[in-house]
């Protein structure tokens, strides 16, 4: 059986286990259309003009399964999933059975896994090690370093900080994540060039055509916050006195390029159409959530937004260009335990997925959809179809307390959501019961079963979907 044979089988397995429908007529006529569709594919045997790469950072398979039932229900399917190349992913990295965002993310643009935490790099350089990050030969060429070699434009698109573990490796060489700016660096790393620095200063960074994301701290020595816009203690703050932002416009000048830097939505709305190098930074730190952001003229992009201005600047290259875009606050919310907020995010970047299939030829332009690794979230029970995904399934005949559809298998204290209780002289663990919480909260935290400072990444494969 082929590649959308098994598709269509599950397609259909699925829809007849979960289906309201009773009717054989309803599967049959459903099974037809599905077939009628995998036949009309054609195969584009051709080479990709344009190369557009989505990672919904943390947007492991369950996650997917409850983004599509948030948005549209079970039978729903999310743009994505309409591509007609679906494989899976193995995540591990060079030297863990379970990655984080740095390594996975140097494996999908570099080509070659690593050692967790570093980025840009192969596997013989070890975390923080600063002086074997400094041989070249350890040193990889992403893919947008390898498109600007072929004369394509190149850029990047994050709902994070651009210093940050996943659009680090499209630029930068580091021993260590952690090492975005200077005031992070230890006093045995100053040899080496922050992160931040690198994608100013240094080949590719400097010539990327469009980065639009957060960070405005790392860029900016002594950056000042606002109440909506604070400064944040947990995140790299550049106190070295370089003002990065103003290197990069006089990097510009110097060469002669046309560039514009903006810092909200109206100015990136209002980007003139002759600019060629578009640098935007939309917040000190990562960018709000979607359900939280300033969606006024004065605020912040969304990950859409940022995402049409991209390819409104790209696709202007004759020769074709490269974009990465990271829908990177599923992730964070992940591991604040949050799964409304998470979902809530890959729903976004869905959003953006079909602004890229809007604006570009399915003809000479790739476009893939993936992650860098999974969440530890579990979809629970046996809830009821048309149920909210962020619902409670029912009573647990163990403990007699309510139990919600979503879980975690790690979380943060506010995840660990159980008791010790002493009565008539017994001691037992007593489990929250979520029904007195709003369980449909943006900041709700789901319960976990193990206690850690937050839920942490899971090793499962994750799915990538293509089309072009």
């Amino acid at each position: 059986m082929n590649l959308w044979g098994v598709l269509v089988f599950v397609s259909v397995l699925c829809e007849a286990t979960c289906s309201l429908q009773t009717d054989q007529k309803h599967w049959n006529d459903l099974a037809e259309k599905e077939l009628h569709e995998a036949l009309q594919v054609k195969w584009n045997l051709g080479t990709a003009k344009n190369v557009i790469v989505f990672v919904g950072d943390g947007m492991g398979p369950n996650t997917v399964t409850a983004t599509r039932i948030y948005q549209g229900g079970e039978t729903h399917r999310m743009s994505f999933e309409k591509f007609p190349h679906v494989g899976l992913l193995k995540t591990y990295s060079a030297d863990k059975m379970v990655p984080d965002s740095a390594c996975s993310a140097t494996a999908l643009f570099g080509g070659v896994k690593s050692n967790l935490g570093t980025l840009g790099v192969d596997a013989t350089v070890t975390r923080n090690d600063c002086p074997a990050s400094l041989n070249k030969d350890a040193r990889l060429n992403s893919l947008a370093a390898l498109a600007l070699n072929a004369g394509k434009s190149s850029g990047l698109v994050t709902t994070m900080r651009v210093t940050h573990a996943t659009p680090g490796p499209i630029y930068a060489h580091s021993a260590s994540r952690s090492w975005e700016c200077e005031a992070s660096m230890p006093v045995n790393a100053k040899q080496c060039k922050d992160i931040a620095r690198q994608l100013v200063e240094d080949w590719p960074g400097r010539d990327l055509h469009v980065v639009l994301g957060g960070g405005r701290q790392v860029l900016v020595s002594n950056s000042t916050g606002t109440q909506e816009d604070p400064v944040s203690s947990w995140s790299c703050y550049r106190q070295d006195g370089r003002d990065l932002i103003d290197a990069y416009k006089k990097d510009k000048e110097t060469r002669g390029l046309r560039y514009k830097v903006v810092a909200n939505t109206r100015e990136l709305e209002n980007v003139d159409d002759n600019v060629e190098y578009l640098f935007g930074i939309f917040a000190n730190e990562h960018m709000k959530y979607e359900f939280e952001r300033n969606k006024g003229p004065e605020g912040q992009p969304s990950i859409s937004d940022m995402t049409k201005a991209a390819i409104k600047i790209l696709k202007k290259n004759p020769n074709g260009f490269f974009l990465m875009v990271e829908g990177g606050k599923i992730d964070l919310a992940h591991h604040r335990g949050r799964a409304k907020t998470a979902i809530d995010e890959a729903a976004a970047m869905e959003r953006a997925v079909k602004i890229a299939i809007n604006m570009t030829d399915e003809e000479d332009t790739l476009i893939i959809v993936t992650s860098d690794h999974t969440h530890t979230l579990t979809i629970n029970g046996y809830p009821k179809r048309g149920s909210s995904i962020f619902g409670i399934v029912g009573e647990s005949p163990f403990d007699h307390a309510n139990y919600t559809t979503l879980s975690y298998g790690t979380g943060g204290p506010g995840s660990f959501q159980y008791s010790v209780e002493t009565k008539d002289n017994e001691t037992r663990v007593i489990r929250r019961d979520p029904s007195i919480d709003d369980t449909e909260s943006f900041m709700y935290e789901q319960i976990a079963a193990i206690p850690l400072d937050e839920n942490s990444h899971g090793g499962g494969d994750v799915a990538i979907y293509a089309r072009g």
